[in-house]
């Protein structure tokens, strides 16, 4: 019998939004860890190159946005977009989108990304280190199920997506359910 894995324990460094703050930016920082995320709750995590980019602004972000009921009608409680970009870079990109229900988590340093093994080079891009395209449905911590995309490797020529999709993830959802 094989234990499941489990999602590293990490502190995302975050910012949330402070009324008492005076000026246009009221914003402060606010430690997160993976408990807070994570624990005893049943999660889907998606995690993405990059916000703003094409794939990820066009599809998948605001398809997950646009399921989020049909997730919370097959036991999912919350639904978490991972980037390895700052806290700064996450907030703008979700105003950008009007996200109202997927919570998007920075992971400035790739530090949750590289352990949980997903952490590649896209020097050809000019990104640097970012996420390999994933999803997992994770429980209480413990990855239940897991959605990665093919070809997993530094400097990655093309950007496959289709694994990861909401529609991928919600089918498997509920064929598990009816099973």
């Amino acid at each position: 019998m094989t234990s499941k894995k489990k999602v590293p324990f990490v502190t995302f460094r975050t910012r949330v939004r402070d009324e008492s703050l005076p000026g246009p930016n009221p914003y402060r920082w606010k430690d997160q860890t993976s408990d807070d995320y994570f624990s005893g709750k049943r999660v889907i995590l998606f995690s993405l190159p990059g916000a703003f980019t094409p794939t990820c602004t066009n599809q998948q972000l605001p398809d997950f946005e646009s399921l989020y009921g049909e997730f919370q009608k097959n036991g999912i409680d919350e639904i978490y977009c991972l980037s390895v970009n700052d806290a700064f870079v996450m907030n703008a990109w979700g105003k950008s989108v009007g996200l109202q229900n997927v919570k998007l988590i920075p992971d400035g340093s790739g530090e949750f990304t590289r352990k949980m093994g997903m952490l590649v080079t896209k020097h050809n891009l000019g990104f640097g280190m970012r996420s390999w395209r994933y999803a997992a449905v994770v429980d209480d911590g413990e990855v239940e199920q897991w959605f990665e995309e093919e070809g997993f490797s530094d400097n990655c020529q093309t950007d496959p997506y289709g694994i990861s999709s909401p529609q991928n993830i919600l089918e498997t959802l509920k064929a598990s359910a009816a099973a």
